[in-house]
């Protein structure tokens, strides 16, 4: 036990390093970096990005098969990946650490990760490959090996992967399903927990078909009835709206003169907090969606780069509609109370990560506002299996690619899920969180070495 304490520290510590300040500079670096080379390409393409997005949902997509899945079934299960619980818990975690500029600073991540997304989705689709039964994959393992010629590297990226997202992330996502409804509605964990089991498996075992079709239809009802039910919280706070939005301006780069200097937040940790949270939700770099947006079928690579810029988008547009949820919330408690603390963040300084976002439902719906929380977060959380699902999946049949190792895989898969709903362990949060890094790592360095493939592909 002594020295399973002792792992945790040593991983607290590391995640600290890598999240807080390698990860955050190395990210953002190479957002800049894209930025400039590809002259802007999330400015100059971003119509062409929303018409594809806006045709995919009104059209009636070709059922996948393992040829591939249509180009808006690859960037809705991109979408599903990244909206989870970083999207309702991301926010408050950001505002509370970083005061409302934080959320400026998100703006910027996403901004930036717009074209990080691009050059992956583009590489992506260069080195998509048939695995041996003859399916479409491909992901940075693949680009990896055939671009930089390093199977060592692409195998560390591809264990760290399934580590990451299929074992340790997906505990987190089953465990707070569990709390949410048992907080919301008492039901036990334990049967929450048969329950995700039986869902999800119910997808998965019809392999990439199911899975497409599944993201395909309910991500974007999930988005608009969540949007739909913060903007009736907009709709009530409507005189604290444009506050809010100063706040978030002024506060970016002067947080004490809105929120006071005894909160003890700077512009450095609003910075810090901001971009790292806007990183975590939009998933640019960090070599998940790659996956998905790999077996797109397009005619022209950069087709998907342009579309799966808009899974970014429409992340930042939840994640904006969230923080003005919090903040105005907030404002409006801070005011009816009297104004008795100084700063309008001590409305929710009992509470932390997702239960802060219930909270400020909760200020204007009562108990149907938790449980509104509570629902969304289930969609949020179960659309995010089912993706990172995926992805792991993809880099079991990368490394092993036998049909007996996949279903031994899928069976636990399923039975972590369901013991992550009666095991809480902060360590699992903390493994997600360093497995994520170091499969974000070797993405990092092949997205740099081979991001003149890309330069050349959009000059052509």
């Amino acid at each position: 036990m002594k020295h399973l304490d002792n792992l945790e520290v040593v991983i607290d510590y590391a995640n600290g390093v890598l999240w807080g300040y390698v990860l955050l500079f190395l990210l953002c670096g190479l957002g800049i970096y894209f930025t400039i080379r590809l002259n802007f390409i999330q400015v100059r393409q971003f119509r062409t990005g929303l018409y594809a997005l806006l045709q995919g949902v009104s059209s009636k997509s070709d059922r996948a098969d393992k040829h591939g899945m249509s180009s808006f079934q690859a960037v809705t299960t991109a979408i599903s990946g990244q909206v989870g619980t970083g999207n309702l818990a991301g926010p408050a975690t950001a505002i509370m650490l970083g005061g409302p500029g934080a959320i400026f600073w998100m703006w910027v991540s996403s901004f930036l990760g717009m074209s990080t997304i691009y050059v992956e989705s583009v590489l992506a689709q260069k080195f998509k490959t048939h695995d041996n039964y003859g399916h479409i994959v491909g992901g940075p393992a693949y680009y990896i090996e055939q671009g930089l010629k390093k199977r060592w590297l692409a195998i560390i990226f591809a264990i760290s992967c399934i580590l990451a997202l299929g074992f340790a992330g997906i505990m987190v996502q089953s465990n707070s399903i569990a709390l949410a409804f048992n907080s919301a509605l008492n039901i036990p964990t334990w049967l929450t927990g048969i329950l995700i089991a039986i869902l999800v498996g119910s997808v998965i075992i019809g392999g990439i078909r199911s899975i497409a079709a599944f993201s395909e239809k309910i991500v974007p009802i999930m988005a608009v009835c969540y949007l739909l039910g913060a903007c009736a919280i907009l709709l009530f706070n409507y005189a604290y709206i444009l506050s809010a939005l100063k706040m978030i301006f002024v506060a970016a780069f002067n947080p004490e003169s809105v929120i006071g200097g005894g909160t003890g937040i700077a512009i450095q940790h609003a910075m810090r907090f901001g971009i790292a949270r806007g990183l975590f939700a939009n998933e640019a770099g960090m070599g998940s969606t790659p996956h998905a947006n790999a077996v797109a079928k397009v005619d022209h690579p950069e087709q998907q780069g342009f579309i799966a810029m808009m899974g970014v988008f429409v992340v930042c547009i939840i994640v904006t509609i969230t923080a003005l949820v919090i903040i105005t919330s907030g404002l409006r408690a801070w005011q009816d109370a009297g104004k008795v603390t100084h700063s309008f963040l001590d409305v929710f300084k009992n509470y932390e990560g997702i239960t802060i976002t219930q909270q400020a439902y909760y200020y204007i719906f009562g108990q149907f506002g938790i449980l509104f929380i509570s629902v969304s977060l289930f969609f949020f959380a179960f659309t995010t299996i089912i993706s990172w699902y995926y992805y792991a999946e993809t880099n079991v049949r990368y490394l092993f690619g036998h049909k007996i190792v996949l279903r031994t895989y899928q069976l636990l898969f399923l039975v972590n899920l369901f013991l992550a709903t009666i095991y809480q362990s902060k360590f699992a949060w903390n493994m997600a969180d360093f497995f994520n890094a170091i499969m974000v790592l070797p993405n990092l360095v092949a997205l740099f070495i081979l991001s003149p493939i890309v330069i050349s592909t959009i000059k052509h």
